[in-house]
């Protein structure tokens, strides 16, 4: 039987959320022919915001790292919510990274692979993408981390 993003959610204890509502004037997602863009997602677990704070100060990249996947996990809720179904990505090809950080932190990378790792986990070869990461005075909320997505749709 052939993995699909569905189940190798299920073999990695992943249960998508309810996707975050947008908390501004935009949309969580916008479709143009194949092409989804997901909106920036926060680290929120269980509806909170899993950590606060900025990395080189009270964040260490240990935990921004898993709040990059937490904000991975909130954005293939908005894919899966947009297109039904996470077979029906094709690609991941963009993912862009937020990191709230001192001027003196220049760890951006490691950060950014926890949303990283897990859209390759999740999508397979088709989850490898480019990806541009950067480092900013604050965030929504104080989060740590906000990452957005470009997606391939069959």
């Amino acid at each position: 039987m052939m993995s699909t993003p569905e189940s190798r959610l299920a073999e990695l204890g992943i249960e998508l959320p309810t996707p975050a509502a947008p908390v501004a004037n935009y949309v969580a997602c916008v479709q143009t022919g194949s092409l989804l863009v997901v909106s920036g997602q926060l680290p929120l677990k269980d509806g909170k915001l899993f950590a606060t704070g900025k990395l080189g100060d009270a964040v260490s990249v240990e935990t921004a790292v898993e709040a990059a996947r937490y904000s991975m996990i909130n954005v293939i809720a908005q894919v899966r919510a947009a297109v039904g179904d996470l077979s029906r990505v094709k690609r991941v090809v963009r993912l862009g990274g937020f990191i709230a950080c001192t001027p003196e932190f220049t760890s951006h990378a490691a950060a950014m692979n926890g949303a990283s790792d897990l859209a390759v986990a999740v999508f397979g070869d088709a989850g490898r993408h480019a990806r541009s990461t950067v480092g900013v005075p604050s965030l929504p909320l104080d989060a740590p981390v906000e990452v957005e997505g470009l997606f391939e749709i069959d």
